[in-house]
Parts: C-alpha cells; sequence; structure tokens
C-alpha cells in the first residue's frame, strides 16, 4: 500500500510539473485523474469505541445474568469471561444481540471466539451478523432466514462432500434470499476463504471493516499470541447494507458438536478524515435502564457499607487507622530494597563459606605435599611419576592460589561490611546505589579472580601420565578358532537330535 502511494505522488508529481512546463493536454488530464485517487489512499478513517455494541471479560454477566446493552437466548451462556454460544451437545442453539441499533455508517467490529471439540470434525458453525432486525432463534447457524443484510459463517461441517470445510464465507441478504445449507452457500457467497479455526492454541480473531461500501475480513489464524497477526481472507467492493441494525453472533450444533465460546466483540465507528460526528437523539441512555443502573449502583453500595460494619465489628482494635492498613509506595518500594540486600548478603556469605572450605582444602593439599618431599630422598622421583621440580612448581602455585584465595576472601568481607552497614542504616536514593555499585563491583572482582585461578589451574598442573602397557599376545590363534567352532556346532546339532527324539517318545503316551 505504502509503495503504491509513493509510485501515485511520483506520477502526480511528474503530471504537474509536464502541465506547467506546457506538456499538453494529457499530462493534465493524467494529473486530475490521479489526484483524488492518492488524496483517498492518504485518507485513514478515524476509529472511536462504541460500548454500547460491545462485550468483554471480566465482569462480562451482571448480576441478573444478563449482559450489558446485549440480549442473549437459547442455549447461550454468559459468564464472567466468555460467552458460551453453544455448548458441545448435540442440536444446540444461540445467539447474542445488541438491543439498540446501530446509528453510524462506517463500522468495524474485532471479534475474538475460540471453537473447541473432542472430534476431527465438528459442526455446524459460528456466524457474525448485521441485520436489519435481531434473529433470535432460526436454522442458519442459529439465526433466523430469511435476513436483510450481511453474515459471516465460520462453517465447520461439510455438507456437500466437497472437502472445502472449515471455511469462512461472506453472505449477503435483501431479505429474500433462503441459504442453501445442502451446499454450504458455495453459489451464495460474495467471498470466502479456507482457514481452520477449530482447536487453535490461542483464541481465533476476526476483523470486519466496512467503510465506504466495502467489506473486508481479515483473520487471524490463532497460531500465534500475536494480537495484530491478521492476514486478508475477503473483501467485497460496492456492497449496499441497511443503513441502521443489529449486530450479533450465533452458533448451532448438529449430529457433531464444539463448544463455542465467544471472548470479546468490539465495535469502532469509522468517520472520514475532517468530518465531524454528529450524535443522535438516541443516543442517550433510556430513562429504564439509567433507573435500572442507578438501583443496581446503590445495591452495592450498600453491600459494601455492610460488609465495611460488620468488619469493624468484628476487629474493634483496627477502627480509627484504617490508613495503617497498607503501606505507602515509599514504605513498598524501601521494603524492596531491604529485601534485596538481604538477598545480597545470604548470597555472599554463602560465597565466603565456600572460599574458606576451599582454602582448607588447599592448605591441606600442600601440608600433604610438603610431607611427601621430606620423606622422599633427593633426586629420586616420587612414586615414579612426579620429580622434585615438578613437585616445587606444584607447591609454589599452590602457595600463590593460597595468597589469591586471601585476598577474595577480604574483597567478600568487605562487601558484607558494606552490605550490612546498607541493611542497617539506608536513608538516602544515592547512597544506597553508590552502596549497590561497590558490592556489584567486589562481585566482579571475586569473579575475575576465581576465573584467574582456574586458568593457573588449568596451566601449571599437569595430570601425570600413565606408562604406556605394552600389547599383550593375542592367545586364541585361527585354528584353535575354527577347532572351537566345530566343536560347538556339533554339541548343538546332537542337542537338536536329543530333544526331537524325546518328543517323538512323549507323543506315543498320547
Amino acid at each position: 500500500m505504502a509503495a503504491a502511494v509513493r509510485t501515485r505522488r511520483l506520477l502526480v508529481r511528474q503530471a504537474a510539473a509536464a502541465a506547467a512546463a506546457g506538456g499538453g493536454a494529457w499530462a493534465l488530464g493524467l494529473f486530475l485523474l490521479l489526484s483524488p485517487r492518492l488524496c483517498q489512499a492518504d485518507e485513514t478513517p478515524a476509529r472511536r469505541f462504541e460500548y454500547k455494541y460491545s462485550f468483554k471479560g471480566p465482569h462480562l454477566v451482571r448480576s441478573d445474568g444478563s449482559i450489558a446493552f446485549w440480549t442473549h437466548s437459547g442455549n447461550a451462556i454468559p459468564s464472567a469471561d466468555q460467552v458460551r454460544i453453544t455448548p458441545s451437545l448435540r442440536s444446540q442453539k444461540g445467539s447474542v444481540w445488541t438491543k439498540s441499533k446501530v446509528n453510524f455508517e462506517h463500522w468495524e467490529t474485532q471479534v475474538t471466539f475460540r471453537v473447541t471439540g473432542r472430534g476431527r470434525v465438528g459442526a455446524d458453525g459460528l456466524a457474525i451478523w448485521y441485520t436489519s432486525e435481531q434473529g433470535l432463534d432460526g436454522p442458519v447457524f442459529g439465526a433466523s432466514e430469511p435476513w436483510n443484510g450481511v453474515g459471516i459463517f465460520f462453517d465447520s461441517f461439510d455438507n456437500d462432500g466437497k472437502k472445502n470445510n472449515p471455511a469462512v464465507l461472506i453472505v449477503g441478504n435483501n431479505g429474500k434470499l433462503v441459504y442453501d445449507h445442502q451446499n454450504d452457500g458455495a453459489s451464495q457467497a460474495l467471498g470466502s476463504c479456507l482457514r481452520d479455526f477449530r482447536n487453535k492454541p490461542y483464541p481465533v480473531r476476526v476483523k470486519i471493516t466496512y467503510y465506504q461500501k466495502t467489506l473486508t475480513v481479515m483473520i487471524h489464524n490463532g497460531f500465534t499470541p500475536n494480537n495484530d497477526d491478521y492476514e486478508l481472507c475477503a473483501k467485497v467492493e460496492n456492497m449496499i447494507i441497511p443503513p441502521d441494525g443489529y449486530f450479533g453472533i450465533s452458533a448451532a450444533t448438529g449430529g457433531l458438536a464444539d463448544d463455542h465460546d465467544v471472548l470479546s466483540f468490539l465495535t469502532f465507528r469509522l468517520t472520514e478524515p475532517g468530518k465531524q460526528v454528529e450524535e443522535p437523539a438516541d443516543s442517550e441512555i433510556p430513562d429504564e435502564e439509567k433507573e435500572k443502573y442507578r438501583e443496581e449502583y446503590e445495591n452495592f453500595q450498600q453491600d459494601l457499607d455492610k460488609k465495611k460494619e460488620d468488619f469493624q465489628k468484628e476487629h474493634p482494635e483496627m477502627q480509627g487507622e484504617p490508613a495503617d492498613m497498607f503501606e505507602t509506595v515509599n514504605e513498598r518500594e524501601l521494603r524492596q530494597i531491604f529485601e534485596g540486600q538481604n538477598r545480597v548478603h545470604l548470597e555472599i556469605k554463602q560465597l565466603n563459606r565456600q572460599l574458606d572450605m576451599i582454602l582448607d582444602e588447599q592448605r591441606r593439599y600442600v601440608s600433604l605435599m610438603s610431607e611427601e618431599m621430606k620423606k622422599v630422598p633427593s633426586g629420586q622421583p616420587l612414586m615414579g611419576q612426579a620429580h622434585q621440580g615438578q613437585l616445587e612448581n606444584i607447591i609454589q602455585y599452590q602457595q600463590e592460589a593460597l595468597r589469591h584465595i586471601g585476598e577474595l576472601r577480604s574483597s567478600i568481607t568487605n562487601a558484607v561490611h558494606h552490605a550490612i552497614q546498607v541493611s542497617g542504616g539506608a536513608t538516602g536514593g544515592y547512597e544506597n546505589v553508590q552502596h549497590f555499585n561497590d558490592i556489584k563491583e567486589h562481585l566482579h572482582v571475586v569473579k575475575r579472580e576465581l576465573g584467574t585461578l582456574v586458568q593457573r589451574n588449568v596451566a601449571y598442573v599437569e595430570k601425570p601420565k600413565c606408562p604406556e602397557i605394552p600389547p599383550f599376545p593375542s592367545c586364541l590363534s585361527t585354528t584353535h578358532f575354527f577347532i572351537f567352532v566345530a566343536f560347538q556346532t556339533v554339541l548343538f546339532i546332537g542337542y537338536i537330535m536329543y530333544r526331537s527324539q524325546q518328543e517323538a517318545a512323549a507323543k506315543k503316551f498320547f
């Protein structure tokens, strides 16, 4: 789209330049032809959320089991997070519809749903509607027919046996068309695409846009958690629908059954850029609904006051200081800082204990090597493997390792001291940051020194190699091998003959 806009702009500039330079009537005509299209391509409609034609969890259902500004019928089951249009039972129908008609010409809906079932094939499907009247119950995916408007069908079952389901179809109707169930509406669809929307790891999303007599359907296949991963399904141009209508969503099951769950239905009003939105006179909430909402709010408020009084009666010691029950933002930040400092302190103490163990091992190893060197006469190798020079190098390395580990220990002790000071008397943000930086620097020094010790250990200490053992002569010659194989073969044949004679003798008794 962006590339096309840039191309059109370039052509318009060239045509305008040619017309200005006296290039002729053809350049002026090209300029006049491309200018409206370029302006149309640059226009992006303004979006406005319409809450009266939308629903979304949580707290989707009111106390009386209904959905605000919507009505449900049939086997539809509203809950706090979703609306189950039909459960996975045979021959079920359900639907939800807006209570009031849409009062704007251009719109966009974003529907999130799940279709799940145990079988490899499901039925019957789900439909999203925009019609002049509510189709509360009927044979077309749980809605009535004929209808005046448009329906987007998510057909799960292959009625015509052409293996072209699951599919998404756009079917328009002027109130006279009867839906062709046997052929899955193939001859009546204005646009369609093959999409499998059953049993997906993530909810399936569909975006339906009607703007300037063009209906566009975008599908999110439910394979990724990215909410904007849409792909074009179908687009119908020059489509005329009723100027005002009801939004609805319905579903039905047959011999096979699926759970059809709708998680959200969001509606947006689309307006042309620069056009002022005119609010109709009937856009306000009716007095009956206002009274109902006011009573519901008062009931909630009374319940809350009653619960407060009951709590105060049960806990009289907590009266008078309700603010002390909750910590402030500064207190929470200070508590988190102290918890982090305590964790750092514990980690450093654990590292200090491990270094003490390493020091003890190194000292014990140096003492053992010194004793062994004293026992061995001068010039004689130790156990036939290590010479005097090698042992002196090892002892020198161990002493150097002890010195480095002592430095590490002192560094860790300083870090622990800083951590204790921070935990005991941290009062300012800058001081806390400075102490944390010191602790971090000490930990980096420890890590670097330990890496140096490991590298030096590999460089200085070479593992003594065992002397090579001369190859032993083979005890089995070729002649002996063949004699052994022949002997085993004779024994095996003799055993087979003996076993067959025993079985033949046993059969005589039956």
